[in-house]
């Protein structure tokens, strides 16, 4: 079992694509709706397949975000990433580093207010569970 995707409903979908292709993220395709709903699917360069589904649903109304945190994207060099997005017109936040066995960590917010933790891991990569 897996992890494949994991879906966001947003208000503006041309907003939308145009803030996660700055962050990095490939459009794969748009699935239409008869009832002018629809749902795309992204992934980011390094990734096999569609990792990130926005869901556009006008008749729905304007999107509220209840109960849900955030969602994190690795980064290889997080001050690399912060400078990249910052040139793209987006405002990652200030990094933070967690200690020295911790990551890096800087945080960036989509235009329905859906908030993305980019991480740079430290070297050996993230914590492994002990057996």
């Amino acid at each position: 079992m897996k992890s494949i995707l994991f879906a966001l409903r947003v208000s503006d979908l041309e907003r939308s694509l145009a803030f996660y292709a700055k962050v990095g993220y490939i459009n794969l395709g748009k699935v239409p709706f008869d009832d002018g709903s629809s749902l795309v699917w992204l992934r980011l360069p390094a990734e096999d397949s569609v990792s990130l589904e926005l869901v556009h649903r006008p008749a729905d109304g304007p999107v509220e975000i209840r109960g849900f945190e955030h969602f994190a994207i690795e980064v290889d060099t997080l001050a690399a990433a912060v400078e990249r997005l910052t040139a793209a017109s987006l405002t990652p936040g200030e990094p933070v580093h967690h200690g020295p066995e911790g990551p890096k960590t800087s945080w960036l917010v989509d235009p329905d207010g859906y908030r993305l933790e980019l991480v740079e891991w430290p070297p050996g990569g993230p914590p492994v569970p002990e057996a």
